[in-house]
C-alpha cells in the first residue's frame, strides 16, 4: 500500500505530551496516528468512548453542598487545621 503525507494541525504541548507516551510504547507519533486510524477503520466508528464529563449524582450532591457553604459559611463550622478536625472527630466516638 502507498504511503501519502499528511500535515494535521496539534497543540504543541498536546504533541510533546503524545510523543513522549508513544514514545514509552516504542511508537512514533505517526505509527500511533496510524493505530488510530486503522482501528477505527476496523471498528467502523472512533475506537474509543467520547462523552461529556457529566458529573454523576454523588458529585452534583456534594457541588451543591459546597455551593451552601460558600452562599451560608456561618451556619458551617471551622478548622484552623486538619489535626483540630480529627482532635474533635476523635473526642465524639
Amino acid at each position: 500500500m502507498a504511503k501519502v503525507s499528511t500535515s494535521i494541525s496539534i497543540d504543541s504541548e498536546v504533541k510533546s505530551k503524545a510523543q513522549a507516551l508513544f514514545a514509552d510504547f516504542g511508537l512514533d507519533l505517526s505509527t500511533a496516528i496510524n493505530i488510530f486510524l486503522r482501528q477505527s477503520i476496523r471498528e467502523n466508528a472512533i475506537p474509543f468512548v467520547i462523552q461529556r464529563e457529566v458529573p454523576n449524582a454523588d458529585t452534583i450532591e456534594a457541588i451543591k453542598e459546597r455551593d451552601e457553604i460558600i452562599k451560608h459559611p456561618e451556619y458551617y463550622k471551622r478548622y484552623s487545621s486538619f489535626s483540630e478536625f480529627m482532635k474533635e472527630e476523635n473526642e465524639d466516638v
